[in-house]
């Protein structure tokens, strides 16, 4: 089992060398990356490249098959050999995930879905209700505490998934593909959400095929080709100069 070694980090998140296959198909291959406080990560390139797989490997909702996971200078993930149960679950507790298919409980009241995971690790339930009802305030769905997922649009749906994460109070978002199931006007609302998200300085990375939104908001965009990254920079660096000849035809077909 790897020693729970502090290394001197500034990054909330580091990966370095990671790999994943899915028999004999390489998803993932040598993939390194660091995420730093207050910054946006945008992570784009075409359906199959492995930006969710990444995701979920850092999330642990993927067995890496080899490389390091760290996280706060933590190893998560060293070698290839995950840290112990108990040291795992208390990484689970530094992020927060928002799915494309919003994962909300159906059966549960808006309120419910954000307050039961917080109280579920400890949190005091009155608190946590009042934590929720300013989220909601934030997410621009006040009176919404007891409807029900299926009462509730795409898009509101998508912004309770983002008040239940963040009311985990994590150090780091994850978003895979936030709007790819919702219509281009319910896809406005998520992304002005999270481009809130981003003036608040709270830590995210952000896997998308919204180009626009990704130039305007992140602080550094990897693009990702065959489970290699190929490009990343600045922003204005990756779309408005790129690199590689790979990401110059996606971006060219991108815009088409």
């Amino acid at each position: 089992m790897p020693e729970m070694k502090k290394e001197r980090s500034e990054a909330i998140l580091a990966i370095r060398g990671l790999q994943k296959s899915f028999g004999e198909t390489a998803v993932l291959r040598d993939i390194s990356l660091s995420v730093e406080p207050g910054n946006v990560v945008s992570i784009i390139g075409p359906s199959g490249s492995g930006k969710s797989t990444l995701l979920r490997c850092a999330s642990f909702l993927e067995t890496a098959d080899g490389g390091d996971i760290l996280y706060d200078g933590q190893y998560a993930l060293r070698d290839g050999v995950y840290a112990s149960k108990g040291d795992l679950n208390r990484f689970r507790t530094l992020f927060g995930m928002v799915f494309q298919s919003f994962n909300l409980f159906p059966h549960y009241s808006v309120m419910k879905n954000i307050c039961e995971p917080p109280v579920l690790r400890g949190k005091d339930r009155e608190e946590t209700r009042e934590k929720a009802v300013e989220l909601l305030r934030k997410m621009g769905l006040e009176g919404k505490e007891n409807a029900y997922p299926c009462q509730l649009s795409g898009g509101q749906q998508q912004r309770v998934a983002i008040a239940r994460a963040l009311a985990l109070e994590p150090e780091i978002l994850y978003f895979d593909e936030p709007t790819s199931a919702l219509d281009p006007e319910l896809t406005g609302e998520v992304l002005k959400v999270i481009r809130q998200l981003a003036d608040d300085h709270m830590t995210m990375v952000v896997v998308t095929h919204e180009m626009p939104f990704a130039r305007a908001v992140s602080n550094r965009v990897i693009f990702m080709d065959g489970g290699y990254i190929v490009e990343e920079g600045h922003p204005e660096e990756v779309f408005g100069d790129p690199k590689q000849e790979r990401t110059k035809q996606f971006l060219a077909n991108y815009n088409r």
